[in-house]
């Protein structure tokens, strides 16, 4: 088994370094997976989404979405998307994850990813304030091929500033993915960002 899994993280780190450059370059919940990643709800959330990122703030929210929960500024549900920036073998502006985070009045979080089930696509996070609109994440996850063989423990590190509304924010992360033994395999960096979702939001507010 341990030789399986380190012939898996090989192949991973070959996959990430040659493969990643397609739109659904895998860095989900950590960075697995590749052009293998599950089309099920990236297309759903992506089909109309573009895949170069415009502008660095978020869309303007409905009406309805304007306030944010008195006395929470980052806590609530969230559609986030993780965009490549300043990562050679991935092209600026790709789209490498998205998917649902919800952040909790206890200083916790949690992602689930648009990855494929099979590879962990639930991760876990810390969070702190540290500024009037600033706040930092520090998350955690375990992932695993599609055949369930253990590739090692991922962190991502989000830096991000809550717009004026409460209802959006972004900033920077990066994506570090590790094998069995606690050596890097490959990091990413870029923009993320995230639209907060209410009990308002419709599907197409998110698209």
């Amino acid at each position: 088994m341990k030789g399986i899994v380190r012939a898996t993280a090989i192949m991973f780190g070959t996959l990430v370094l040659a493969g990643l450059m397609a739109v659904n370059a895998g860095a989900q919940c950590g960075a697995s997976d590749g052009p293998l990643t599950s089309n099920t709800a990236t297309a759903l959330l992506m089909h109309s989404a573009p895949t170069k990122a415009t502008t660095t703030t978020t869309s303007a929210p409905a009406p309805s979405a304007q306030v944010a929960p008195v006395g929470a500024p980052i806590v609530g549900f969230w559609h986030v998307k993780f965009i490549s920036k300043g990562t050679g073998f991935i092209p600026d502006g790709t789209v490498v994850d998205m998917g649902f985070s919800q952040w909790h009045s206890d200083g916790t979080e949690i992602l689930n990813s648009s990855r494929p089930p099979a590879t962990s696509n639930f991760c876990l996070g810390v969070w702190a304030k540290t500024g009037p609109s600033t706040y930092k994440l520090n998350h955690f996850a375990l992932s695993s091929d599609l055949n369930g063989n253990m590739i090692g423990p991922a962190n991502i590190r989000e830096d991000v500033t809550l717009d004026a509304h409460g209802t959006g924010y972004s900033g920077t992360f990066s994506i570090s993915q590790y094998d069995t033994s606690g050596n890097l395999l490959v990091q990413i960096v870029g923009e993320v960002v995230a639209t907060r979702i209410t009990v308002d939001t419709k599907l197409s507010d998110l698209l």
